[in-house]
């Protein structure tokens, strides 16, 4: 495979055409090695517009988002080189790459420690020295990170059925938050932009598909 004819392809087939068009995004995505953040045995697909599972044996399980959905929540932050990140959902460490490329520091939260080690690996191998990547329980990251906070960007790399209050409590003014929010077969993903001490503004991204992040509370659901 040409990798390099692969990396165009990917950025003027699937991402451009997504309304991806911020230079800086299209840069960073033409530079960053995505194909050393996906499994060995799933490399084929790291230009491929699909997920890729990250777990063998575990295909719906943890996985990488599309390439034109990570591009669209990159450019939806709009993360600065003074401000400091905080992910929940690591897996195999490429969202935080990016988001490391544009911020001061990222903080990215696991819960499966394969993927942390994965991630750890995936980040030093590719020179990121400006993320930590935490293990954490699934309900721990569920509730963030208030000690370390505030934060002026958040991004949860999975979906939840809504976004909890204790998360958006640790953006700092002016701060943004990206997230899938729903349940299937209807998702979308959703930017939030603290705009006062107890209120958040909400625009609607785009509408997508992405694994549950675990930790996160469900919706009650009756039987009658």
């Amino acid at each position: 495979m040409n990798t390099e004819l692969a990396r165009f392809n990917m950025i003027e087939q699937q991402i451009r055409p997504w309304d991806v068009l911020d230079p800086a995004v299209l840069s960073l995505l033409a530079s960053v090695r995505r194909e050393d953040f996906v499994p060995p045995h799933h490399r084929a697909l790291a230009f491929v517009d699909t997920q890729v599972p990250l777990l063998e044996g575990d295909a719906a399980g943890p996985c990488m988002l599309e390439p034109k959905v990570e591009a669209r929540l990159l450019q939806a932050l709009q993360v600065q080189r003074h401000e400091n990140v905080l992910e929940v959902g690591t897996g195999s460490g490429f969202m935080a790459a990016l988001l490391a490329h544009r911020a001061q520091q990222v903080t990215t939260l696991e819960c499966r420690l394969p993927l942390v080690q994965m991630a750890r690996e995936n980040l030093a191998r590719n020179g990121v020295a400006n993320t930590t990547v935490q293990q954490v329980s699934a309900a721990e990251g569920a509730q963030g990170l208030a000690a370390e906070g505030p934060f002026d960007v958040i991004l949860l790399s999975g979906s939840v059925a809504a976004v909890p209050k204790a998360l958006l409590q640790q953006l700092k003014p002016g701060g943004r938050l990206a997230a899938v929010v729903g349940e299937l077969p209807i998702m979308r993903a959703q930017l939030f932009t603290r705009v006062g001490d107890t209120a958040w503004s909400q625009t609607d991204l785009f509408d997508t598909v992405a694994p549950r992040l675990e930790g996160f509370d469900e919706p009650s659901r009756f039987s009658f």
